[in-house]
C-alpha cells in the first residue's frame, strides 16, 4: 500500500512539476542553456573543493616522528591561477547572460501587444485587443508565432512565470512591462505568480493553453460571442438572479446586462477546465461549494458570502455552468 501511494505521489510530482528543463519556446531554451552552464561550472568548482578538502587533510596530516610539511608562500603562478580562473568564469557568464537577455527580451519597437495580462488578487485577466475578447485564468495562446505579452498589475506586485515558456517578469501597479514568448508545441503549460501577493498567493496559478493557429482562431471567435442564453427554467432563474443581485456589480457576462469589472469575466466560464486559478476542477459540485461559502473554499478571496437559499444556489450553478 505504501509503495503504491509513493508511486502515485511520484507520478503527480513528475507530471505537474514546473521546470525550465522541459522548454517549449526559444526563450526558454536560451535560459535552459545558460542554467546548464551555471550548473556544470558550479558543480566542477564544488567537486574540486570537495576533493581538495579531503585530499589535503589526509595527505598532510600530522604524523609521529615527521617534520612539519614544507610551507608554500609567495607563489605568484599559483595565486594567479586561483584568482584568474574564477575571474574568467565570472566574465564569461556575465557576457553569456547579456547575450541571453538580449535574445529573450529584444526591443519592442512600438509593436502593440498581442495579449494584455493583468494580475489581480488572486486571478488573471487576459485581454485580446485585436479580437476584443476578455478571458480569465486560462490563457489561450497560438503556437508558432512570436507573441508580445503586456503585463500589468491591478492591485499589488505580482509576477508572471511559466517555466517551460521562458522568462519571468514582475507586474507592478502603475508600471507596464512586456515579455516575448514563442511557443513551439501545443499543450497545457503550468505556472504561478512568483511574487508574494497575499493570503492566496500559493493558489494564484497560471494555466496557458497553447493551440494550433486554427484552433486558436476558433477559440477567439467563440469567446467573442455573447454569453449563451439559458434554455431551461433553472438556468433562466439563475440568470435573473445573477443580473439582479450583487453578482453583476463585480462580474460581467456579455449579452446578459452584467457589466461588473471587479471580478473575472464569466461570459464563457463553463468552458474552463479549472476554477479559482487552478484550485479545483470546474464542475457543478465545486461551483456550488464555492457559491455557498467562498471564504471556506478560498480564504481571503474578495468574493463575499451571500446568503442564498439552496434553490437560488442551484439556479446560479446551473446558469454559470452552461456558459460555454
Amino acid at each position: 500500500m505504501e509503495i503504491k501511494l509513493m508511486g502515485v505521489l511520484y507520478n503527480v510530482l513528475l507530471h505537474n512539476a514546473q521546470t525550465i528543463f522541459d522548454s517549449a519556446s526559444p526563450q526558454a531554451e536560451k535560459i535552459k542553456g545558460l542554467t546548464n552552464g551555471f550548473i556544470w561550472a558550479s558543480s566542477a568548482v564544488m567537486l574540486l573543493v570537495v576533493v581538495l578538502s579531503v585530499y589535503i587533510p589526509v595527505k598532510f596530516r600530522a604524523k609521529t616522528g615527521t617534520a612539519e610539511p614544507k610551507q608554500t608562500g609567495g607563489n605568484r603562478k599559483l595565486e594567479m591561477l586561483m584568482i584568474g580562473i574564477p575571474m574568467l568564469l565570472v566574465i564569461g557568464f556575465f557576457f553569456w547572460s547579456l547575450s541571453v537577455m538580449s535574445a529573450v527580451l529584444p526591443a519592442r519597437d512600438n509593436r502593440k501587444p498581442d495579449v494584455i495580462i493583468t494580475g489581480h488578487q488572486w486571478w488573471w485577466q487576459a485581454d485580446y485587443p485585436a479580437a476584443k475578447v476578455t478571458a480569465a485564468n486560462e490563457i489561450h495562446l497560438p503556437v508558432g508565432r512570436q507573441l508580445l505579452l503586456q503585463l500589468n498589475a491591478a492591485d499589488v506586485i505580482h509576477d508572471w512565470w511559466v517555466p517551460a515558456l521562458g522568462g519571468k517578469m514582475d507586474m507592478i501597479p502603475g508600471v507596464t512591462n512586456y515579455l516575448w514568448v514563442t511557443i513551439n508545441k501545443p499543450g497545457i503549460y503550468e505556472g504561478a505568480c512568483s511574487e508574494f501577493c497575499g493570503q492566496q498567493h500559493a493558489w494564484m496559478r497560471i494555466r496557458v493553453v497553447a493551440q494550433q493557429p486554427v484552433d486558436y482562431k476558433r477559440w477567439l471567435a467563440a469567446n467573442a460571442l455573447a454569453g449563451k442564453a439559458p434554455t431551461d427554467s433553472m438556468a433562466k432563474a439563475g440568470q435573473a438572479l445573477f443580473v439582479n443581485a450583487s453578482c453583476s456589480s463585480c462580474h460581467s457576462i456579455n449579452g446578459s446586462g452584467a457589466k461588473g469589472l471587479q471580478g473575472p469575466d464569466l461570459t464563457h466560464f463553463g468552458s474552463r477546465t479549472t476554477m479559482l486559478t487552478g484550485l479545483m476542477a470546474n464542475n457543478p459540485e465545486n461551483l456550488y461549494r464555492w457559491l455557498s461559502d467562498p471564504q471556506k473554499v478560498k480564504p481571503g478571496a474578495n468574493m463575499p458570502r451571500f446568503i442564498f437559499g439552496r434553490d437560488s444556489l442551484r439556479a446560479l450553478t446551473a446558469y454559470l455552468s452552461h456558459l460555454k
